[in-house]
């Protein structure tokens, strides 16, 4: 066996949501394995300078600005790939939002809103990333879930079920695109240091309740999902497919 199995040279991956936080630090880690990394957000000034500054640390990258729950706009977006040349052979499906309320507050639409942009962008922008790669009979798709793929916390019902619906998305996909040369996983972060969390990071009790409840005592970093996302975009992942795999400090294996 060979290093070489992880060599993402000559390839392209699309992460979404990728100017900041988690997708950020999976595109540094695909880009520091030699691909080209399309970085993905809806705030045009910030994923510029992202872009540029993974340039300047000599990566291989550009933006693509466009809202994910945005069907026309992810359309063009591919469209305007395909007019380039530009082959997209590794997808990571990681724009989420959160919205924290109990069910019997929630109203509709801010239900639709986290379901439409966690859940129902990685199939859209899936089915355009693998309708191009089945037709060179390769691929890789990441989808991002969570701890709520498997668990259940209250007050954050859209987003338990949209990654619960992402768990099960991975599995349709490698079920239907296998045969395609397509492999597709998900990674399941656990309580991770990110913007979408700083709320809870400075609350004193939740910080507690973290750290006490994971196994390795503290948070996630951001830059701890890089290895997973190589190894899941890269040859070394072959013969892997429909899987959920956590990266959780060991939160999800104890009561």
């Amino acid at each position: 066996m060979s290093l070489t199995l992880f060599d993402l040279t000559g390839r392209t991956a699309l992460i979404t949501g990728s100017s900041r936080g988690l997708g950020r630090a999976m595109a540094e880690g695909l880009a520091a394995c030699g691909a080209k990394v399309v970085l993905n957000g809806s705030n045009g000034a910030r994923l510029a300078q992202a872009v540029e500054e993974m340039r300047a640390a000599g990566f291989a990258a550009e933006g693509a600005c466009f809202d994910v729950t945005d069907e026309a706009a992810i359309r063009a977006a591919f469209a305007r790939f395909d007019e380039d040349g530009q082959a997209i052979d590794i997808l990571v499906n990681n724009a989420g939002i959160q919205f924290r309320k109990p069910m019997l507050e929630l109203d509709t639409a801010d239900w639709r809103r986290v379901i439409d942009t966690n859940l129902t962008s990685a199939f859209v922008i899936g089915r355009e990333a693998a309708t191009r790669m089945a037709q060179r009979g390769s691929g890789k798709v990441i989808n991002i879930g969570s701890l709520t793929s498997d668990l259940a916390r209250a007050t954050v019902a859209p987003y338990t079920v949209a990654k619960g619906g992402i768990k099960m998305l991975t599995k349709a996909m490698a079920a239907e695109w296998g045969e395609l040369g397509i492999q597709s996983n998900a990674i399941a972060p656990g309580y991770m240091l990110t913007d979408m969390n700083e709320a809870l990071v400075a609350n004193p009790e939740f910080d507690a309740w973290v750290k006490g409840r994971t196994p390795m005592r503290r948070w996630g970093k951001p830059e701890e999902l890089a290895g997973l996302a190589i190894f899941l975009a890269s040859d070394a992942s072959n013969y892997v497919s429909g899987q959920l795999i956590f990266a959780d400090g060991g939160m999800s294996s104890v009561l």
